[in-house]
């Protein structure tokens, strides 16, 4: 083996080593790249649902203030029913009561 041979050796040695390294770092590249990429798509996709639960939560938010308006204004028919009621029932129990009287008053025996 000359030493023109050794040296091309050396050099066949060196740029194999120098492929290798070039050959990891392009390795290293690929996945620092599709991770990134990994990390946008999964950013977008949580920006997605994001927006999807602001439009629900607006959406619950507005049936939630209709259902409260709905529930108020039960709440006043009801009391105003339960106010007619009593009025009525106080009706009632007066006419009853007149006739109760009425009926004392017309018996035989007590007049």
């Amino acid at each position: 083996m000359t030493h023109s041979d050794k040296s091309d050796e050396a050099q066949a040695e060196k740029l194999d080593a120098a492929i290798a390294r070039l050959k990891a770092a392009l390795d290293q590249c690929e996945r620092a790249v599709s991770a990134k990429l990994e990390d946008e798509f999964t950013s977008a996709e949580l920006e997605e649902e994001l927006a999807i639960m602001q439009d629900d939560r607006a959406r619950l938010a507005l049936d939630l203030d209709a259902s409260l308006a709905r529930q108020s204004a039960l709440e006043k028919s009801r009391d105003e029913v339960l106010r007619r009621l009593e009025t009525a029932g106080e009706g009632v129990a007066a006419a009853l009561g007149g006739a109760a009287s009425a009926l004392t008053r017309t018996a035989p025996g007590n007049g």
